[in-house]
């Protein structure tokens, strides 16, 4: 763990931001599917975050988050030459982004950030890449562009129509089926009810369907168990043994259940943050 500087900063849509980090150990050895977990400062939280895109022979990671909570509010608030208290990383177990033949890469809101270098992955090992992104609306979609470099086809969906497909994405993922598409496999990241959608589209037609899980972690190496979810009936680590798992096999009611303990803390570490910056302005 170390001292790790940002580099560069961008702003991608409300609430949504790039930033680069200066990470080269990282940087070097880390692989589709992994993530890191951050502290902002000394005092902070551990929390997860998906990796966008990483450079070894620049010693940067890139990452994307959305600011929900006080900790991710605090790495919004850091600039180019502020530094991140520590980063842990790569972690948990690499993607398997082998060869199938026609694979779809489904994401939604920051989730497309993770799903940036798995649709990169699988197009790389010779895979047709169908890609489909969605958001609530068309101000909230992010990396469009960089998903069409790393697809053969992409698909936008928008639940109030105002880009792409009205609709939700598994509402378009079953319209490409129903169409002929050929999808040997699928993969999913974002939202757990958008994940938990997408696995019940698939599961009918017996398309093998990976989803990436993102639970409450605490040291990302197995040990605290707050990650912990039920897959095919048995306990699983997400930090160790995922992120990646069979989406037909998750059981997704535990999952949003469990995301949801904390909800009155996270309240309460909001409303305490706004009144120490309201106090800083005076």
């Amino acid at each position: 763990m170390e001292m790790s500087r940002i580099v560069d900063k961008h702003v991608l849509s409300p609430n949504v931001k790039l930033i680069k980090v200066h990470a080269p150990e990282i940087a070097r050895a880390v692989q589709p599917g992994q993530f890191i977990v951050i502290r902002v400062d000394q005092m902070g939280e551990r929390i997860p975050l998906s990796l966008m895109d990483w450079d070894g022979q620049e010693g940067t990671v890139s990452i994307i988050f959305q600011e929900v909570g006080v900790s991710t509010r605090k790495l919004g608030m850091l600039e180019v030459g502020d530094c991140i208290h520590d980063i842990v990383g790569p972690l948990g177990m690499p993607s398997d982004v082998k060869h199938h033949s026609t694979v779809a890469v489904v994401c939604g809101g920051v989730g497309t950030a993770a799903a940036h270098p798995i649709a990169r992955g699988f197009k790389e090992t010779g895979n047709h890449v169908i890609s489909i992104i969605g958001a609530r609306t068309k101000d909230l979609l992010i990396l469009e562009d960089e998903m069409h470099k790393v697809s053969d086809e992409v698909y936008v969906s928008t639940n109030d129509g105002s880009k792409g497909y009205k609709g939700f994405v598994s509402g378009l993922l079953k319209d490409l089926i129903m169409r002929g598409s050929g999808l040997d496999f699928v993969y999913v990241v974002g939202p757990p009810l958008m994940m938990k959608s997408v696995a019940d589209v698939t599961r009918p037609y017996g398309i093998r369907t990976i989803v990436s899980l993102n639970p409450i972690m605490v040291d990302g190496m197995g040990l605290c168990g707050a990650c912990r979810v039920t897959v095919g009936g048995e306990k699983k680590f997400a930090c160790v043994d995922g992120p990646d798992f069979d989406g037909h096999k998750v059981d997704f009611d535990e999952l949003v259940q469990r995301l949801r303990t904390f909800s009155s803390e996270e309240k309460r570490a909001l409303e305490h943050l706004q009144v120490e910056k309201c106090s800083n302005c005076q």
